[in-house]
């Protein structure tokens, strides 16, 4: 799999693993938050890109093959946080990982 060009320089971490919970791609942005060159970040596996804290939830997300959402803070701001497996023909293939910048005047739109 190898990342589209429109998603390589988002304003987005974006990462994505295999069924061994292996990272098999990354944009530009996640390589740039881990610190870590993109040709470190490939072969290693996702987990090791959380804190202890957050690696029961992401292995049980992972395990569920279920997509998640939630919002963070940090002190580098708010984040948008989705995880979804990703599946080929039906065949589950890997778990996506997506988090994005939330503004601080982000608006609310209602539709009718």
């Amino acid at each position: 799999m190898k990342i589209p060009n429109w998603a390589k320089e988002i304003d987005a971490t974006l990462i994505v693993c295999d069924e061994n919970e292996t990272i098999i791609e990354l944009n530009d942005k996640a390589s740039k938050v881990y610190e870590k060159d993109r040709a470190s970040l490939i072969g290693s596996k996702l987990l090791d890109c959380h804190p202890e804290a957050y690696k029961p939830k992401v292995k049980k997300l992972i395990s569920e093959r279920r997509p998640s959402c939630y919002t963070t803070e940090t002190k580098k701001g708010r984040h948008f946080v989705y995880h979804t497996p990703w599946f080929e023909e039906g065949e589950y293939r890997g778990f996506v990982e997506l988090v994005i910048p939330i503004p601080e005047d982000l608006p609310n739109i209602v539709r009718p």
